[in-house]
């Protein structure tokens, strides 16, 4: 049910791209000052690629943003890893007497 609705959205976006596309080849001069460069390129182009840096940076700044977070969450992955190890431990070396008592403690 999700990828249909994945690809009805993609479909849907891709037809609003190529209209906004096909409504907007009107050519437009970009300089880049201070260096003799100029360019004529589509108007749809020039917001398309700025709509595209636009996601691009947004996408980088919640990636280093979540660097804590990602960081924290291997933490915590270790150390519960760790102390599966130990009660392992624990319960091979108590028996399977005391582990079914330990449990029924716990």
């Amino acid at each position: 049910m999700m990828r249909y609705l994945y690809w009805g959205l993609t479909i849907l976006f891709a037809i609003v791209v190529a209209c906004f596309a096909v409504s907007n080849r009107t050519p437009v001069d970009l300089e880049f000052w201070p260096l003799p460069l100029a360019l004529s390129v589509p108007i749809y182009l020039v917001v398309l690629v700025v709509l595209l840096l636009g996601l691009l940076v947004g996408w980088l700044v919640g990636w280093v943003g979540s660097w804590a977070v990602r960081r924290e969450r291997r933490r915590h992955a270790k150390r519960i890893e760790e102390l599966e190890r130990d009660l392992g431990r624990l319960h091979s070396a108590a028996g399977p007497a005391s582990a079914k008592s330990l449990v029924s403690l716990g």
